[in-house]
This record gives structure tokens, C-alpha cells and sequence, in this order.
């Protein structure tokens, strides 16, 4: 079983929503910031992916953190980060067990999920 992991209102979770219902492909959706599990699998999203992957400098949330904050950001600040704003998680993270991909690109979910 898929699990999409995300918040319910991002624009993306929905356009990945969307494509998985489109391709009937069955998930489950985990929305990170109620359900808090964020601290929980982090460590394992990072052995795979990699913080740098993980770590959304493009969204309101990056922009809304100090400058001090936004400094020299290395592995361990951006998972602290990360942890206490789960909102800087890039989305959707989409665990199929074997994979893990990050954000939503279209292309690469016809190619990994099909």
C-alpha cells in the first residue's frame, strides 16, 4: 500500500491526489501536521532521499523563518527545522515501501508507479 504524506490543502498534495485516483492507484493519506510524524520518520525520509531533497526553500514557511534560521543550514539544522515545521517538508513525500519520491512530478509517477 502507498502512503501519501502531505497537507490536505497544499495544491500539490491535491494535483497528486488527483493523478494517483486518475491511474487507480490505492493509497493512504497521512497529513503530517496533524498527525505529528513528522519527528518519526524523518530520519528513515532522509537515509533515503536526502534533507536536501526534503527540505522546501521555495514555500511561505521558509520565507516566514528568520534570517537567523534560514543560516548556514546544514544536515542537522534542517531536520530540526523540519521537525518543528513540518510545513518546510517538501510535498507530497510518497512511501511505496521500496521507493520514496519526493514532490510531484507527473512524468515520474507514470514511470515509478505503473
Amino acid at each position: 500500500m502507498i502512503t501519501i504524506y502531505g497537507i490536505k490543502n497544499c495544491d500539490t498534495m491535491k494535483k497528486a491526489m488527483v493523478w494517483l485516483d486518475a491511474n487507480g492507484i490505492a493509497y493512504e493519506f497521512i497529513d503530517y501536521k496533524k498527525a505529528g510524524v513528522a519527528q518519526q520518520h524523518l530520519p528513515d525520509w532522509n537515509q533515503r532521499a536526502g534533507w536536501k531533497v526534503l527540505l522546501n526553500t521555495r514555500g511561505l514557511m521558509w520565507k516566514k523563518l528568520s534570517e537567523e534560521e534560514r543560516a548556514d543550514v546544514d544536515e542537522a539544522k534542517a531536520l530540526t527545522l523540519m521537525t518543528q515545521y513540518p510545513a518546510l517538508i517538501k510535498r507530497p513525500v510518497l512511501d511505496t515501501g521500496s521507493q520514496l519520491l519526493i514532490g510531484f512530478d507527473p512524468e515520474r509517477y507514470n514511470a515509478e508507479l505503473k
